[in-house]
């Protein structure tokens, strides 16, 4: 009983830690080499130095280029709270010009405080825009563009990232356009105009070493000795976190956990799932918990789909292996058909099902994709005539048979031989 208050408070601690991705992204931001470093750096210049700049954050989704960017507007808003205004779009709902440049309008009237027309015209509010650089020029403010999804911004006339990349050539302005996009082609995607007035600052996010992986492990799990927690609780908490983090069978878990997906979100994902797994009685995290926490998120949707199958259509799935085992390559409905006759006449199966039950089986395994078509040249041919292949794995063929509650055994047995 002891141990159950501190043990509560350490999972609401770890689960906090996993929901702030400023946290999270903190123990990267001491090196220079860091993006965060970088990019602070190109930001900073802008409102110190008054340089216009513009950057493209580059990655793959989950990466972090969000987190990073807002982990630095946070700390220079910290740093200098009155010379900084952020205006932030998104290309799934601003990727028209008119709308953008109203959002623009919106979001420098709220932060200025001035009445907004949601009547204004679109060269009224692009007016203001270029109006509000020039103001906050002037008043030695810089103005931070950050452009979500940037690629769907650089479809159709790319009349906002012409003016505002335009805008910025003028001595009186003083902002920064930084970009974000999953694709790392984006700067291709300008128009000769746009590219002309753009810097080609970017910056690569790439998923994290395994080094990096274990940083992050011990920065997130490792509880603080210094705390509202008991110490010695926190101590003995570490202690055993550092054992499993040195155990060979974990770091086997976290390799099959990279190999899923490299991202810090899928990571994240990861661990909040362990940690939701602690046992509160003991308070420690243990291997199993990390164990299960893999298990929920490799995702096996052929597994799913074997465990919602009938009798009838695991024998075709099994069937279809056999003939495969056989090295028959190229087999259809009739020839499947042939091979369960077989089967049955050998094994003496009470699971015999008639011709035309056995096709409508055979229809529901196509339409639920674990077997195909080879190819679409037979369009105009029967469906018992064309021939077909199994989409699913001798592995998971076995997994779902063995997950499958009422498996008639001479299934095992057919599977095995």
């Amino acid at each position: 009983m002891g141990r159950e208050k501190p043990a509560e408070r350490a999972l609401l601690l770890l689960r906090s830690r996993l929901c702030d991705p400023s946290f999270v992204f903190n123990s990267f931001s001491d090196s220079p080499d860091s993006n965060y470093s970088k990019l602070k750096f190109i930001i900073s210049s802008s409102v110190t130095e008054a340089c216009n700049n513009s950057i493209l954050l580059l990655g793959p989704r989950g990466s972090g280029k969000v987190a990073v960017l807002e982990l630095v507007i946070r700390d220079l808003l910290l740093e200098y709270p009155d010379m900084i205004t952020v205006i932030k779009l998104s290309g799934l709902l601003h990727s028209d010009d008119n709308c953008a440049f109203k959002e623009i309008a919106r979001q420098l009237c709220m932060e200025h405080q001035l009445l907004f027309s949601k009547m204004a015209s679109f060269d009224d509010n692009s007016q203001f825009m270029i109006a509000m650089l020039r103001e906050c020029g002037l008043a030695h403010k810089t103005i931070i563009f950050v452009l979500d999804e940037f690629d769907l911004f650089a479809q159709g006339k790319q009349r906002l990232l012409y003016s505002l990349l335009d805008a910025m050539q003028s001595v009186t302005s003083q902002a920064a356009v930084i970009g974000v996009s999953c694709r790392l082609d984006a700067d291709q995607l300008l128009e000769k105009r746009v590219r002309s007035r753009f810097s080609h600052r970017k910056l690569l996010f790439l998923p994290p070493t395994k080094e990096d992986w274990q940083r992050l492990l011990e920065h997130i799990l490792l509880l603080p000795t210094e705390s509202n927690l008991p110490q010695d609780y926190a101590v003995e908490f570490n202690a055993k976190l550092q054992n499993i983090l040195a155990d060979d069978r974990f770091k086997g878990i976290i390799n099959t956990c990279m190999n899923i997906d490299p991202t810090v979100n899928h990571l994240l994902k990861f661990l909040f799932r362990a940690v939701s797994n602690m046992d509160l009685a003991t308070g420690f995290l243990s291997l199993e918990n990390f164990k299960t926490a893999l298990s929920n998120i490799q995702r096996q949707p052929k597994l799913e789909c074997i465990k919602d199958c009938s009798v009838l259509e695991l024998y075709i799935l099994v069937c279809m292996r056999r003939l495969e085992i056989k090295e028959q390559n190229s087999y259809n409905f009739n020839s499947i058909m042939k091979e369960y006759k077989s089967v049955h006449d050998s094994c003496q199966t009470s699971d015999y099902y008639a011709q035309n039950v056995c096709l409508r089986a055979f229809e529901h395994l196509l339409q639920r994709e674990l077997i195909s078509f080879n190819d679409n040249r037979g369009n105009n041919q029967s469906i018992e005539f064309r021939p077909v292949k199994l989409l699913v794995s001798s592995h998971e063929l076995h997994q779902g048979l063995k997950s499958y509650r009422s498996c008639p055994a001479i299934l095992h047995k057919l599977l095995a031989g």
